[in-house]
């Protein structure tokens, strides 16, 4: 069976704002920013919309991203901007704070935009920012 994806699961005792902080600053020493900073909080977001959560519901979906690298690689080819986005979730759950992220394999990235550059490429993002987080749990 042929994995297409690794969905990378990480625990921290950390409040999850605590651990929020400490990925962007993790982030920003590789020249990664929170894109979304304003708009991750999902209770928020939904809030906005008129849907209201349960109490106590603290999921975060952080949008990771490197501008300089982003731009340059989107102007060269633009069919990877399907697979740019890299998104960091962080919730709690019995507990502790919880932090997932997905990665494609190098064989996706390839087969679905035809770009075995662009595959070696986001292989390294995606260990920049397991770093990241590695370093902020």
């Amino acid at each position: 069976m042929n994995s297409w994806a690794q969905l990378y699961r990480g625990e921290s005792d950390k409040p999850v704002w605590q651990f929020v902080a400490d990925l962007k600053e993790a982030g920003l020493r590789s020249g990664f920013l929170i894109h979304n900073e304003d708009k991750m909080e999902m209770a928020h977001t939904f809030g906005s919309h008129g849907v209201q959560v349960g109490e106590g519901f603290d999921l975060h979906m952080i949008q990771i991203c490197k501008p300089e690298k982003a731009a340059g690689s989107l102007q060269k080819n633009p069919e990877r901007a399907a697979l740019m986005p890299k998104f960091v979730t962080v919730f709690s759950a019995e507990g502790r704070t919880q932090v997932r992220f997905l990665r494609f394999n190098r064989q996706l990235i390839e087969e679905l935009v035809q770009d075995a550059e662009f595959a070696t490429s986001v292989g390294s993002t995606y260990d920049e920012i397991e770093q990241a987080i590695q370093a902020s749990l």
